[in-house]
């Protein structure tokens, strides 16, 4: 090989070496983007995982207070309403192992001496007494 060949692959590995430089992105390019991906990633519901005794609840009066047909967010008890002592009102969550993503919402109470528990509220007291209760069961907690 001649030295002017050598020359040349030495000056077009030198052009692509510095065309390499000036176009890959930088380390801050890099953090950037990757900062873009997690503040992205931060906008998605936070959930965390705690685990419950799941039990079934119907708004018959002897398993209510005076108004059974009421929770304690003054809504009207209805589908994929739950009762907590121990979440906020409010709080939004999903039971997977029972119920996958379907999500629910804290808007009524327990009996304040009860805690650990998820009341689910069904229509009638057979369908709360047929769910049974499901002990350490995983809860996401989304909101």
């Amino acid at each position: 090989m001649s030295t002017s060949s050598i020359g040349k692959i030495l000056l077009i590995i030198f052009i692509f070496s510095a065309f390499n430089l000036v176009f890959s992105p930088s380390e801050a390019e890099k953090n950037l983007i990757y900062e873009e991906k997690s503040f992205l990633k931060g906008l998605e519901p936070e959930k965390r995982i705690v685990y419950f005794n799941i039990t079934g609840y119907s708004s018959s009066p002897d398993e209510t207070d005076e108004t059974p047909w009421l929770t304690a967010m003054n809504t009207l008890t209805r589908d994929g309403i739950t009762a907590s002592n121990d979440l906020p009102l409010g709080t939004k969550i999903k039971i997977p192992s029972l119920f996958g993503d379907k999500v629910f919402v804290i808007e009524d109470r327990l009996n304040p001496r009860i805690r650990g528990v998820i009341d689910i509220w069904f229509p009638d007291k057979d369908s709360a007494l047929n769910f049974g209760i499901h002990r350490d069961v995983l809860v996401e907690i989304l909101e």
